[in-house]
């Protein structure tokens, strides 16, 4: 039971984007399509759930052993670019199409705070390898859940006639909000 609450609470109730508010610039640079929003959701899973193990096992076999806790930022941050490094490699090489429609967003996943978020909450917690792998992947299922309900919600508001004062970038971020709020209806789930 209590990995299907850490699932529902980092899917709905503590969201990333719309309630933690980590990861806003990939999420708000990525949302004008659905198409580019599902291959960010994509590249995000793999980077957060296998950085998610592999910063847990560097926390628990290299930093605490070592006392380096303090390089916990650095390392986490190094793991993290690495992957982001292997799968830019592999994007541009399978799907070119999708890795030029991500364009400077997917090399910014190295700096999306929620990833290094989730790293950083899984040694804050206390997790085990499989909550900490649990965590990362329903974290970035939750970061996939909003960026694709965002997606869908600006791709509707591109064919509407917001006032004037609205157009753009405003009317992104008061679907944003709202969104967000709606999000927050979740919290007494969990």
């Amino acid at each position: 039971m209590e990995y299907v609450l850490l699932v529902i609470g980092a899917v709905f109730v503590n969201n990333f984007v719309l309630s933690r508010f980590l990861g806003i610039c990939p999420f708000l640079g990525v949302s004008k399509k659905i198409k580019t929003a599902m291959g960010m959701s994509g590249a995000v899973i793999f980077v957060m759930t296998a950085a998610s193990a592999v910063t847990w096992s560097v926390q628990r076999f290299i930093l605490v052993p070592a006392g380096l806790e303090y390089m916990q930022t650095i390392a986490f941050i190094l793991v993290i670019a690495a992957f982001v490094q292997l799968l830019d490699i592999l994007m541009k090489r399978f799907v070119p199409p999708l890795h030029a429609a991500l364009g400077i967003y997917l090399p910014l996943i190295t700096t999306n705070c929620a990833v290094l978020g989730v790293a950083v909450l899984n040694t804050q917690e206390g997790y085990g390898f499989v909550k900490s792998v649990l965590f990362g992947f329903s974290g970035a299922l939750g970061f996939s859940l909003a960026l694709l309900l965002f997606a869908g919600l600006r791709e509707r508001l591109d064919r509407a006639q917001p006032p004037k004062a609205f157009e753009g970038v405003a009317i992104a971020l008061v679907t944003a909000g709202l969104l967000s709020l709606a999000f927050m209806g979740f919290s007494g789930l969990v």
